[in-house]
């Protein structure tokens, strides 16, 4: 087959899938994690039935498949933030901050049914992993540098921070949000 035809279909395969992760979004907002169907999202998207179960086999799948898109662009974001401040002491207060505040966004517009059901599955234990090495990296980093603290081991300073920041899921204010860096930075600073 030509390249461009199959650039073609790849490209037409992730707008579909694109446009039924946004739709199934976008219905789960607007009624709830219940009033999700197959039928629904067929609807929203404009595609057939038929064609939807092609791509996922039900509406959990695609639940899945839109938090792992979320939690991947969570993640680049985190490095996007990291590779653009300076020092490693900067690197990991930025981080820290871009962290909190997915946190306490992705908490605000999501109910507690789907938290539970999205934060089962096998991506987020993945993604979990990742971070922690993305902290425990910068917390190392940063004791090589003299920024941060060194003796406590850098994987134990790296879960007190996501731990920690686990609190800014409920924090009722940015500002909130950055006196709880601002704590979190001074138990590590050497």
């Amino acid at each position: 087959m030509p390249r461009l035809w199959n650039d073609t279909i790849d490209a037409h395969r992730r707008a579909v899938r694109d446009a039924t992760l946004d739709a199934a979004a976008a219905l789960v907002a607007e009624h709830g994690l219940r009033g999700v169907t197959m039928s629904r999202i067929a609807e929203k998207t404009g595609i057939g039935r038929a064609t939807l179960y092609k791509y996922f086999p039900d509406v959990e799948s695609i639940l899945l498949a839109w938090h792992e898109r979320q939690v991947g662009q969570h993640l680049d974001h985190l490095t996007h933030v990291r590779d653009h401040a300076g020092d490693p002491g900067q690197r990991l207060e930025v981080v820290l901050r871009a962290y909190a505040h997915v946190a306490r966004e992705s908490r605000r517009h999501h109910d507690t049914e789907l938290v539970a059901t999205l934060h089962r599955s096998e991506h987020t234990t993945e993604a979990g992993r990742r971070l922690r090495d993305l902290m425990c990296d910068l917390i190392a980093e940063g004791g090589r540098d003299g920024a941060l603290r060194v003796d406590v081991a850098a994987d134990e300073l790296a879960d007190y921070c996501l731990h920690a920041l686990a609190a800014a899921a409920t924090a009722s204010s940015n500002a909130a949000v950055g006196r709880l860096v601002t704590v979190i930075l001074a138990g590590l600073r050497a």
